[in-house]
Formats: structure tokens, sequence, C-alpha cells
């Protein structure tokens, strides 16, 4: 098949751009910046948000991997306008299958971002193309990110009633890469990581394996999406799970390293300045700020 896939230079799309070469795919990758085409991956231009390039972008593919978001400051922007500009652009363009990336939850607690994620689903579910949802749990990537963002604090806020279901992002890149395959579902399917863990044990374990030694602040989280989050509204009982864990991922054995390697080849390094959040506009991660509210003390 050839596959575009949109939000290729984020952290889910430089897991899966590999992941679908390895599995014999023809991938067409999405950015707003331009980038060097190779013999496997055909890079263009292109920019969700006004349209421009997007037109040609969806010619002649077998499916659209949608990745790119907004992300929690985004206010939406490319997940709601986006997502229809994409799906009027590929419905015209005969493209016969739309994949979405999505968030865990966000159907049951549709609050602050992830009410932008459930108009994208809804704009997708109606766009009457072939389609299907893969709603997945935070990423592991992304939990360590923020927290190494509080690394340089003497004190960190930690709320024990929130709960997590973290999962590594190479495992839904396997995910998504399965579901491609397997065609149009024409429904939402879940996919999280395969253990539940409070924001204790998140910090906890977190600081026990960088090495670092912290105190911590209990605090509560106020707002009705932590409400949700702690009434277990974010998690999944879905099959199959990730079988990554936390602490896996903070220890990493060889057998759970994903093809580093190859990946660096076909997208961006996830260390280059193109691949943060500051530098490049095509990183739409799971997650960000958009949403925050200040913690008070419990």
């Amino acid at each position: 098949m050839r596959i575009l896939v949109t939000g290729a230079t984020g952290l889910l799309g430089s897991a899966l751009v590999p992941a679908l070469l390895r599995a014999g795919h023809e991938v067409r990758a999405l950015s707003r910046s331009r980038r060097h085409s190779s013999e496997s991956v055909d890079w263009r231009v292109g920019d969700l948000v006004s349209g421009e390039g997007v037109r040609e972008a969806v010619r002649d593919v077998d499916a659209v991997a949608h990745l790119a978001t907004s992300g929690r400051r985004g206010r939406g922007a490319v997940d709601v306008p986006g997502t229809r500009a994409l799906v009027v652009l590929a419905r015209a363009a005969g493209v016969p299958y739309l994949l979405l990336t999505s968030m865990v939850g966000a159907d049951r607690a549709p609050y602050g971002h992830l009410k932008d994620k459930r108009e994208a689903e809804a704009v997708v579910a109606g766009s009457g193309l072939g389609w299907t949802v893969l709603r997945a749990t935070p990423y592991h990537q992304w939990l360590h990110r923020r927290l190494s963002a509080l690394r340089s604090l003497p004190v960190l806020p930690v709320d024990r009633s929130l709960r997590w279901q973290p999962v590594h992002a190479g495992e839904v890149a396997t995910r998504v890469t399965e579901l491609l395959g397997a065609g149009p579902a024409d429904a939402a399917v879940e996919f999280g990581g395969p253990q539940v863990i409070d924001t204790g044990e998140l910090v906890g374990t977190w600081l026990l394996t960088q090495g670092l030694r912290r105190a911590v602040v209990p605090v509560r989280y106020p707002g009705r999406l932590y409400a949700a989050q702690r009434a277990g509204e974010l998690l999944t009982d879905a099959l199959p799970k990730g079988g990554i864990t936390w602490r896996d991922h903070l220890t990493p054995e060889p057998a759970h390293v994903f093809d580093d390697d190859f990946a660096s080849e076909h997208t961006a390094s996830p260390t280059s300045p193109a691949t943060q959040p500051e530098g490049d506009p095509d990183l739409h991660v799971y997650g960000g700020d958009e949403g925050y509210e200040r913690p008070t003390r419990s």
C-alpha cells in the first residue's frame, strides 16, 4: 500500500514511518517544511491548516494515517479544521481509507483538548470514507519528556489520585501498522499500556531510574478532565495491550529497543532542533500544556 502519513515528524510519526517500511508499504510523508526524499520515503510539503500542498499529497494513495494534531496548546486548529480539510481532499482524490489517531477517553470525557479529539473523530466517522480511529493512552516518551522538564525543580508536585496507563509510542506505531493493513474497521478501537499506575509510582519510578532525589508535594489538580482521569475514564481494558511497562521504558533491554538506527535514516532525529516543540511546527505529540490548571495544595 502507498500510505500518506501526516504528523510524520512527530513522536508517533517518527516511529510509524519505519514500521510501515518494515511492513513493506510505500510511505509518503507530509511536513510543513521541505525535507529531502529518499528511495523509501516520499516527503511532501503541505499545511493542513491552510490546505496548501495537501491536494497533491493525497493523490494516488491507498490510505492516510492522520497523526497530526494541534496538541494541548494548539486549540484544535489541526484537529478539527485541519481534519475537515484533509477529509474533503481525500474524498475528492478517491482515497479509500483514513485512519485517525486519537486519545483514550475522548468519547467519555470530551473536555479541554479531548473535546477537539472527539470532534475530529466525528468528522472522520461521517466522512464517507473507510475509516478507523485508534485511541491511545499517553506515551511513555511524552511523560518522560514532561518529567524531564521538571528536573531542575527541588520539589515535584504529585497528585496521587490520578491514574495513568502509559504505552510505548513504538508499540502504538505497530498497532497503527496492523490496523492499516487490516483495512477500515469503521469503528474506534483503543490501545493502552500493560499496567495502570498512580502519579506517585509514575514519579517515584522516574526519579529512581534517573538517579535523582526530590521531595514531592501532594497536590490535587482541579477541573473536569482531571476528575474524569481520577474516575478511570482515561483508562482502557481493550485488547491487545502494549507490553512495555513504564519501568521497561526507563531501563530498556535490547528486546525493547525499537529500530532507532533504521528510524533515523527515514525521519528527523528526535534530538535535532527540527523535532523539538520550539523548532518544528510539525511536531504534534501526545500532549502539551493546553488546559493546564494551577494545582492546589491537598
